[in-house]
């Protein structure tokens, strides 16, 4: 195992391709690389890469066969946003060989010029539901995209209608209103301004849950003072309170309130 001599770049030019916590298949799976993520090459073997995700710093290893290696310009180009898949579960995107790849929602389109994708000059024909990031439109449209991941399987690591985490459900939510946060619930809970009390909640904001150690170990989005969503077994609404996260199912108190903070100025 050898450290990079140079800087050196990629980014994912698949669907969904899984970051693990160490460089075995056996390794837990730590989060998920979309199409168009790109990333840092920090470390490499002959079946491993460690990398960093220019999005939210996320460290982890990837197996090099499935993604592409990038040049250090076209990385930084990258870094300059732009459009993104919106919220639609499956999307066409054609590749040079015209080969058919299904996108998912959040996935970035590189240098998108509103028909093209482009990834080592290489021209992808995308035509379906391209979306840039606006947080404008936050307030208004949080509930409605949050209750898209409705009935989404837990999934640790996950970010895909197909299966998402607490705290992946909250990164790739924000992510369609251009804001960016962390991907683990603590790193999350690190970041925003504090909401003091339940009352003074707005849409939008992240309700962060702890542990009987004090440990924050989950995240969700407020509806309104009252309804929280939340992957738990699943993406699903349950009735928030002082206490935490109250739910029907079971009939009890399913998750201790820490905290409240506020992303998006409203």
């Amino acid at each position: 195992m050898s450290f990079c001599d140079m800087r050196s770049f990629g980014i994912c030019n698949l669907s969904v391709v899984p970051l693990r916590a160490e460089p075995s298949d056996k390794s837990e799976l730590a989060t998920q690389l979309l199409f168009g993520d790109h990333f840092e090459i920090l470390e490499r073997n002959e079946k491993w890469m460690l990398v960093r995700v220019a999005y939210d710093g996320y460290e982890g290893w990837i197996d090099p066969k499935q993604v592409e290696q990038i040049d250090e310009d076209s990385f930084f180009k990258l870094e300059t946003g732009g459009f993104i898949c919106g919220l639609k579960v499956s999307q066409t995107l054609i590749t040079p060989a015209g080969d058919t790849i299904s996108l998912l929602p959040g996935s970035v389109l590189p240098l998108f010029d509103g028909k093209f994708v482009y990834i080592n000059e290489k021209a992808y024909e995308f035509a379906d539901l391209a979306t840039r990031p606006d947080s404008s439109t936050f307030k208004k449209e949080i509930a409605e995209a949050a209750s898209f991941y409705l009935f989404c399987p837990y999934l640790w690591g996950g970010k895909t209608p197909f299966g998402i985490d607490c705290s992946g459900f909250t990164q790739m939510v924000f992510k369609q209103f251009g804001l960016k946060i962390k991907r683990d619930t603590w790193q999350q809970a690190e970041q925003g301004t504090m909401v003091n009390f339940l009352d003074e909640a707005n849409p939008g904001d992240l309700a962060f849950f702890d542990n009987t150690e004090g440990r924050i170990i989950h995240v969700g989005i407020m509806l309104d003072k009252h309804r929280i969503i939340h992957a738990s077994g699943r993406v699903r609404v349950d009735r928030i309170d002082n206490y935490g996260i109250y739910n029907e199912e079971l009939g009890r108190h399913s998750h201790k309130l820490r905290v409240i903070k506020r992303f998006a100025k409203v």
